[in-house]
């Protein structure tokens, strides 16, 4: 008698696992409502105005958005049809606020006190064009071991913004010293000492990778203060493939002054 013996399942590699993880995050880029959908931004006064494309009257009184339209306009707020004035109130810094439009979505959002307008569009032309994310090949030499130093309390530290005049407010948690060959470099940590990330440039930004900054999710420190940086998993923010995102950029501490040959390309290069 013959006994076939099976294969083990081969044990799961660095690239397998890298893999998946760039699958899944082009899979998250396609989302019909995603960051690839953006199709227009547009910035809101006080002085009732046609937006372009955009069905309705629009403006702010009182930091509160003001939106005048009728039924045929389709605009839909909370289950509701506009059908006269709807007044909504975004967060500052928060997703906006949702005005339906058919198959679109009029994102309300409030950023350093301005208000805006942005267009979520399933047709919009870079999600149509969308064909993956260009990336430096997964290579384990670029997973690196940090320090991590908790500051006494969190502070809240200030960025400029990809759009001029906006500004951005972090919570930093503290600092991650490592090494990297004979380089000694540090990164300012935003979130929690259970969920860390941050914003960086190196000495690839604006030559290979997206100048403004590329974001890195760290996760929680370990019982002995020590954190993993795995920069193959660097990302791209929606400002990389849209001129319609208002993304931070990274701030002065984090500009590193090694090149960081890992994770996503600049989209639009």
């Amino acid at each position: 008698m013959t006994i076939t013996v099976e294969n083990p399942t081969p044990t799961t590699t660095f690239a397998d696992d890298w893999s998946r993880w760039h699958h899944a995050r082009e899979d998250s880029l396609r989302d019909p409502l995603g960051w690839l959908s953006l199709a227009g931004l547009h910035w809101l006064t006080d002085s009732p105005a046609r937006l372009d494309g955009v069905p309705g009257t629009w403006w702010v009184t009182d930091e509160k958005v003001f939106i005048t339209a009728q039924p045929a306009d389709r605009l839909d707020v909370d289950g509701e049809r506009i059908g006269g004035v709807q007044i909504v109130t975004p967060v500052e810094g928060a997703p906006g606020v949702s005005v339906l439009n058919e198959e679109r979505v009029l994102e309300v959002i409030r950023r350093s006190g301005q208000y805006a307008v942005r267009v979520h569009d399933p047709a919009a032309p870079a999600l149509s064009a969308f064909t993956g994310v260009a990336t430096y090949p997964a290579d384990p030499r670029w997973v690196v071991t940090g320090r991590f130093t908790a500051f006494g309390q969190a502070r809240t530290v200030t960025t400029g913004a990809v759009v001029d005049g906006l500004e951005h407010h972090h919570s930093a948690a503290g600092i991650i010293e490592f090494r990297i060959g004979d380089s000694h470099e540090a990164l300012l940590a935003f979130g929690t000492p259970d969920d860390l990330k941050v914003l960086f440039t190196d000495a690839t930004s604006g030559v290979t990778t997206y100048p403004a900054a590329r974001s890195l999710a760290v996760g929680a420190v370990e019982a002995d203060g020590t954190v993993t940086l795995d920069f193959n998993r660097a990302v791209n923010l929606p400002c990389a493939f849209t001129d319609f995102a208002t993304c931070p950029v990274a701030p002065r501490e984090n500009r590193l002054r090694v090149a960081i040959e890992a994770g996503e390309q600049d989209p639009k290069l």
